[in-house]
């Protein structure tokens, strides 16, 4: 049964001068407040042509009307779209009318948390609303219709599906403990169980791109001031994103440009030169500047044509994802072994590092779409029921093994939000825009 709430409306439309402002309208009021608003109801789901007044009469807008009764509607409940023309004036005189008849402006992600309670979607679908909401790239919006659409719900139904078989038959086992049951049920239970552990674990690996793909990549760059990381970031991003000079320790903060890596967004960080520093606001540009190497996905280590690695530019490069840099080739200098040598006064180089900074990111982000445990609390409450089922395994008594296939059902309810949702929610639909 839906939940009786208060009737909100919202902008689902960005607001600022447009042709078309899209005012939604959903809760139990719905009917009698486009009643009051735009005359005679349209057709269900037919957009119709009316004139929209104020309670006093005047005419407010000539608009397109829908009139969505629950429960199939977005929400579950009645609800109403209102495609306004775009001026400030009709919007805001709209939105007056409605509330003088009683609806309340709604909060961030309000029509979605009210699909969720009155079980139009699940606690992984709305999240993928979420993402397909902030998605830049195609890559980012193909992963967040696979959410969107359930298909993270369905695959949570499945091993949900087979816990709760697994459960059923191993409390049949303590329950009818002396009716003579195959002793070799207890032993398929138990390999069951490890079945299952395998696949969610595998699931697992294979997502692990899901939360890049999701969140963009890191990259920083780092090396010893004055070895051309600023030049080098204003090439990567094509424009003047940081300060060029030839005096050492220009850049003391992070100075961050965003670009596009392997079709997924990607911000590219220049840190201060790494160095003793010589006051205390160079000594935090370097502490800062270590902090977001050791985060970044990807590291740039740049060092000019000619000079020797010393021990920080070592360590940097022993990372996995580190991209070692020689940069100022114009200048001339052997070029450290390893190192890519880039000229961004000439040019040259610049195309190979951009191919391998693209050959990382799709191996760190694959943009398959195919990746469902894409955040971290997907991640979490997954590592959580592996955790139980690991226990279920090793379990001395089948009480104990019964207990801790609970335990992993429960952690499964917690990704879907049919177990302790409202602890969650607000968390969740905090992130959410208002109007959906």
């Amino acid at each position: 049964m839906p939940f009786i709430m208060d009737t909100i409306f919202a902008l689902a439309t960005a607001p600022g001068r447009a042709a078309i402002a899209v005012m939604r309208l959903s809760g139990p009021e719905s009917r009698r407040m486009l009643e009051a608003l735009a005359g005679r109801l349209p057709a269900p789901r037919r957009a119709a042509l009316r004139r929209l007044s104020a309670p006093d009469g005047t005419v407010l807008d000539e608009a397109l009307v829908l009139w969505l009764p629950g429960p199939a509607s977005y929400t579950g409940e009645d609800s109403a779209e209102l495609h306004l023309h775009g001026g400030a004036a009709v919007v805001a005189g709209v939105g007056e009318a409605l509330a003088g008849s009683g609806a309340r402006p709604a909060e961030p992600g309000e029509f979605t948390r009210r699909a969720v309670l009155n079980g139009r979607m699940d606690l992984t679908a709305a999240e993928g609303v979420i993402d397909l909401i902030e998605a830049e790239t195609a890559a980012q919006a193909r992963q967040a219709l696979g959410l969107a659409g359930g298909g993270l719900t369905a695959l949570c139904a499945a091993w949900a599906g087979r816990l709760t078989g697994l459960l059923a038959r191993q409390e049949a086992l303590i329950e009818f403990e002396d009716e003579g049951l195959p002793d070799a049920l207890e032993d398929e239970v138990a390999r069951a169980i490890g079945v299952l552990a395998a696949e969610m674990t595998a699931r697992l690996t294979a997502d692990e791109g899901g939360e890049r793909v999701r969140a963009g990549l890191d990259v920083a760059i780092l090396g010893a001031p004055n070895a051309g990381k600023s030049s080098l970031l204003n090439a990567l991003v094509g424009r003047e994103a940081a300060i060029v000079s030839a005096r050492a320790g220009t850049t003391r903060d992070v100075v961050e440009a965003r670009i596009l890596l392997a079709g997924l967004p990607a911000v590219l960080a220049d840190t201060a030169g790494l160095r003793e520093a010589g006051d205390e606001i160079e000594a935090e540009g370097v502490r800062r500047a270590l902090h977001r190497g050791a985060a970044a996905d990807i590291v740039l280590a740049v060092l000019p044509c000619g000079a020797t690695p010393d021990a920080a530019t070592l360590a940097l490069v022993a990372r996995r994802d580190c991209i070692l840099v020689a940069s100022k080739a114009d200048i001339g200098g052997p070029v450290p072994e390893g190192a890519l040598a880039v000229s961004v006064r000439t040019g040259e180089g610049l195309p190979a590092l951009r191919e391998k900074l693209e050959e990382v990111a799709s191996r760190l982000a694959p943009v398959s779409g195919a990746a469902l445990l894409a955040r971290p609390r997907h991640r979490a409450a997954v590592r959580d029921a592996l955790r139980w089922l690991g226990e279920a395994m090793v379990a001395s008594l089948p009480e104990m093994r019964a207990d801790a296939l609970r335990e992993a059902l429960q952690a499964l309810g917690r990704l879907t939000g049919k177990v302790g949702a409202e602890a969650i929610l607000d968390r969740v639909f905090a992130e959410f825009c208002i109007g959906k």
